[in-house]
């Protein structure tokens, strides 16, 4: 399912080498979602597009990469870019890149004027705070958990979003521990199965 491309391997090793495996299972877990979503609803999507977005969409929370000033999807979104320019990817492929991972913060991100940011908003939304569990029928949650386990996610990831709220309070992050956050993570229906 991986896109065979130099880009998503890279981005794979990348964010293996600075995410946490809780975080790691998240990205993979991010690029099935999100995935199977496009499929369902007939979404044309830019696959190596999507998986590197995907992979590196939360890489702002690792303090290798947490910027002091930036929230952590601006500062996922250079670094993006970067690993892009890298890659060889021409200027508006890097910036299309940087645009889906800022985006994956958006309550909502338009399908039809931009497929990958809605795709992956719609899938970490699912991931982290549980919204849509139904978009997936049960077994087929199962499958993905079972080979992506969440693992210590909600602790992981509460205490990065905090530390970033506390840090930099108009940030996304401080919005998303505002409006509660961790009772969504705590009850999300994904920890139940």
């Amino acid at each position: 399912m991986i896109p065979s491309t130099t880009a998503s391997a890279a981005a794979l090793e990348l964010a293996s080498a600075y995410q946490s495996p809780s975080l790691q299972s998240h990205s993979h877990r991010v690029f099935i979602w999100a995935a199977a979503y496009a499929r369902e609803h007939d979404i044309a999507y830019d696959a190596e597009l999507l998986f590197v977005a995907a992979m590196l969409h939360d890489i702002g929370l690792v303090p290798e990469f947490d910027n002091h000033t930036l929230s952590f999807e601006e500062a996922a979104g250079h670094i993006a870019r970067v690993f892009a320019t890298g890659a060889g990817w021409p200027a508006a492929r890097r910036d299309r890149l940087a645009e889906v991972i800022v985006r994956h913060m958006w309550p909502e991100v338009d399908a039809t004027t931009d497929p990958e940011g809605h795709l992956i908003s719609r899938a970490a939304a699912l991931d982290i705070a549980g919204k849509n569990p139904d978009d997936f029928t049960p077994a087929f949650r199962a499958e993905v958990l079972a080979k992506h386990p969440r693992l210590n996610l909600v602790e992981e990831f509460l205490t990065c979003f905090k530390s970033q709220a506390t840090r930099k309070p108009t940030s996304s992050a401080a919005r998303a521990i505002n409006s509660n956050l961790d009772s969504r993570m705590l009850t999300n229906p994904l920890d139940a199965n």
